[in-house]
């Protein structure tokens, strides 16, 4: 069976991305194995900070090589993403060797994929991802499932996603696991 890796873009406590993941984690049950990205203390991205690797970095970079596929949850800000994911793709994206010429990374070739759960700015922070994860070298699956915040859920904190969403996780969700095999 294969292996996702989720990467929850809100390390917030219940996070609505994070609710979002566990609606995926559903649609691939029984046909991949899924594990999440603690990536939490992965320090801000500095050169000066790649020698020697930090064992914050080799802890993701390790579940990155483990993982056939990378799926990423990501909130919008600003119409934008966040820039705590950026910092993690950058660190991902850095040659796992800094002797290599060629510039291999951790994340070099994976199969990856977002959704997005925002109020708005979805089809921007969506662009931006088809732009920089191609750019740094994985293989992009574009079926990118989008989702608004439920009203109720800012109440009481619980993300309800529509017939429409779990319709399109479940899409989104086949086509990773076309792309990995």
């Amino acid at each position: 069976m294969k292996n996702i890796l989720f990467i929850v873009g809100s390390l917030r406590e219940g996070s609505f991305n994070h609710q979002l993941a566990q609606n995926a984690e559903k649609a691939l049950e029984g046909k991949a194995n899924v594990s999440y990205l603690d990536w939490e203390n992965v320090p801000m991205f500095s050169q000066d900070l790649e020698t020697p690797v930090l064992p914050e970095v080799q802890s993701v970079r390790d579940a990155v090589a483990a993982a056939d596929a990378i799926w990423i949850f990501s909130p919008v800000y600003n119409f934008s993403i966040p820039g705590s994911v950026k910092n993690l793709l950058d660190w991902l994206s850095r040659a796992v060797d800094l002797s290599d010429t060629t510039g291999v990374s951790a994340i070099n070739e994976k199969v990856t994929t977002v959704s997005l759960v925002a109020n708005g700015g979805h089809e921007q922070a969506a662009e931006i991802y088809r732009n920089l994860l191609p750019f740094i070298r994985t293989t992009f699956v574009d079926e990118i499932t989008t989702s608004k915040v439920n009203d109720s859920a800012w109440a009481d904190g619980k993300f309800v996603a529509t017939e429409e969403v779990l319709e399109q996780l479940t899409k989104q969700a086949e086509a990773v696991l076309a792309a990995i095999n």
